[in-house]
């Protein structure tokens, strides 16, 4: 069979934080694809703002480079396990992986994840070690590291000759030697390696049209765009074609608009063939896994497997006292619109009624995926409500289940045991521990996801912050009976509405942490701390020094209360218990109890106390 050999398709992966993003920046760079006019700005691919802060990729994107004559169609993919969903259905619409590894970290969990995605799709890899410049760089180290992952994971012997690329992609340098003063300022081994090594796509554009929708894109003028690969045969602007859907049926449609990549845009293109990654629009309702055909000849492809949900949360809407102060938009309609907006191009999310009115039951890959969402609505407007996460269960071969997760952490040897104690305490199985030189432990686990709720939190403060966490789904185990994780101390919870004072603060503080400062707006039922003990305190925090003319000996100038502990919204969803909820608005982020009014609460508090005797 011909080949296209002036094409390659290649995914680009790496754990978190570990330079993919600005490897492919360079690449595009050091290309034909721009001319020199155009300022690539850092971190180029990570158009999201969330992706700019926090450092990681969320949503896949696609881009070409074009070297001569020559393109490599690059597919940027995430790299925390959240969004997994992604990662799999990347690996159909590709031949082969770059895989980033930074020179000190070495391999890590969402590397594994990654990477056991590739070899079951028989991808053939090329490893790029990264940060070789960074102080405490072991590229040689790293490399023997990859080799044993890779045989862990069941790479073929044809996998295990990967070549191996060394390189700054910060200072756009690489080379084929580990040594640092061997860089040069360019991407060449690069290319030459991809072109090398990555097979090059069957030619086969004169048989009959398959190509397989594998990511979603969502624009109010066209629709649904569904973004894959041609597998087979040629498609044309205006041609009839019929998409053969999941449920079995077929669907008969004119393609209206024909994307390609070039650089970072998305370009409209005449047609495409066997081994383009393109983007076509037209049909309403087309799907992740389908597959579109030559009516002449309908065969489908293998349906896309999508990884199922293991968190859930509530969300509802916002029915605080501060309610419809912050938001552009807090109706139940409005919320209910915009998730259902969000399945449009999120494949891994699901969307479910409640029997509560404004209410809605929503399931995502974990922690980072719903606190995602929620913060990319929190910032276009949105204010709603939202609860604790709690694990899906699933009943597997007729024995109860719940998801696990693969942990790896890293942590100065000091703080080794009291995070040993900890994951112990929550359930956590020790795989490996072992010293990493440099006085670092590095210590591997597999423990219930559930356990590892609002762990990240615990683990910064018995680290000093000083300590790397890393977790990645694994996979369904029978649940651990007898035991519900959860929040050992209770919460210092306002009874009054109004504005917070320091005289009233100064009060409370002894009890526990403060979340709330002074000249702070609270109402009856927020939850303004953390209480030292495992119960629940009710607080006044808004009370007034009591006006007198007789002056005080101790002078309330000097009087300060302490800093109060800053929560986010990612800190304040780890922080719930099963009774709570984070308000969350384009302005504030605030906790509450599910029931504000301090004597019903306490009420039902004791109702339950005595149901549960």
């Amino acid at each position: 069979m011909a080949k296209r050999d002036n094409i390659r398709n290649i995914a680009i992966i790496a754990h978190v934080d570990h330079g993919k993003t600005t490897l492919v920046n360079e690449l595009l760079k050091q290309s034909d694809t721009l001319d020199a006019r155009n300022n690539i700005t850092d971190r180029a691919m990570d158009t999201n703002d969330l992706e700019k802060e926090r450092g990681i990729t969320i949503l896949a994107k696609n881009t070409a480079v074009k070297v001569g004559d020559k393109q490599i169609n690059i597919v940027d993919t995430p790299g925390h396990a959240d969004f997994g969903g992604e990662v799999e259905r990347i690996m159909k619409m590709v031949d082969g992986v770059l895989l980033v590894v930074d020179a000190f970290e070495g391999t890590m969990p969402q590397t594994r994840f990654v990477l056991k995605k590739a070899f079951e799709q028989n991808l053939t890899p090329i490893v790029v070690v990264n940060k070789v410049d960074r102080p405490g760089a072991r590229p040689s180290e790293v490399v023997d590291e990859v080799l044993d992952l890779f045989i862990e994971l069941g790479a073929d012997e044809e996998q295990l000759e990967f070549p191996v690329i060394f390189a700054s992609a910060m200072n756009g340098t690489s080379s084929l030697d580990p040594e640092v003063d061997k860089q040069e300022h360019t991407m060449k081994p690069v290319f030459d390696k991809v072109f090398e090594t990555i097979p090059a796509p069957e030619d086969n554009s004169d048989e009959p049209l398959q190509f397989q929708v594998a990511l979603l894109d969502y624009n109010d003028f066209l629709g649904r765009i569904g973004i894959g690969r041609v597998f087979r045969g040629t498609i044309k602007l205006g041609d009839s074609v019929e998409v053969m859907k999941l449920d079995g049926t077929t669907q008969t449609f004119r393609v209206t608009k024909l994307f390609g990549f070039i650089g970072l845009d998305r370009v409209e293109i005449e047609q495409a063939e066997a081994g383009d990654l393109i983007a076509l629009a037209g049909m309403e309702e087309i799907s992740v896994g389908e597959t579109v055909a030559d009516p002449e000849h309908p065969e489908a492809l293998p349906v896309l497997r999508i990884d199922e949900p293991t968190l859930q949360m509530t969300f509802r809407q916002n029915d605080s006292p501060f309610a419809g102060r912050e938001g552009k938009f807090v109706t139940a309609r409005q919320i209910e619109d915009r998730l259902r907006r969000e399945l449009h191009t999120d494949v891994s999310l699901r969307v479910e009624d409640t029997d509560e009115a404004g209410a809605w039951l929503v399931s995502g890959r974990g922690e980072l995926h719903l606190s995602i969402l929620i913060e990319t609505m929190r910032r276009e407007g949105f204010e709603l409500q939202a609860s604790r996460p709690q694990v899906i269960y699933r009943e597997i071969d007729g024995v109860q289940s719940e998801p696990y997760e693969s942990v790896q952490i890293d942590t100065p040897d000091e703080y080794a045991s009291s995070v040993i104690d900890s994951l112990n305490q929550r359930k956590g199985e020790m795989l490996n521990m072992e010293a990493m030189g440099n006085g670092q432990t590095r210590l591997s686990y597999v423990a219930p996801s559930r356990g590892l709720i609002g762990y990240s939190t615990e683990f910064l403060s018995a680290t000093r912050g000083y300590g790397i966490y890393n977790h990645t789904y694994e996979d369904y185990r029978p649940i651990v009976r007898n035991w519900e994780p959860g929040r050992r101390n209770g919460a210092l919870v306002s009874i009054t509405q109004g504005t917070t004072t320091n005289y009233a603060i100064m009060g409370v503080e002894d009890r526990g942490q403060m979340f709330v400062g002074a000249g702070v707006e609270v109402y009856e039922g927020m939850i303004v701390g953390m209480n030292s003990r495992d119960n629940d305190i009710s607080v006044n925090v808004t009370k007034l020094k009591p006006q007198s003319n007789v002056r005080s000996s101790n002078k309330d100038q000097t009087s300060s209360i302490k800093t109060p502990r800053e929560m986010g919204l990612e800190a304040s969803l780890e922080f719930l218990n099963e009774d709570e909820y984070v308000e969350v608005t384009p302005e504030n982020v605030r906790i509450r109890k599910d029931i504000l009014n301090t004597s019903e609460r306490e009420k039902y508090a004791k109702r339950r106390k005595m149901s549960q005797q």
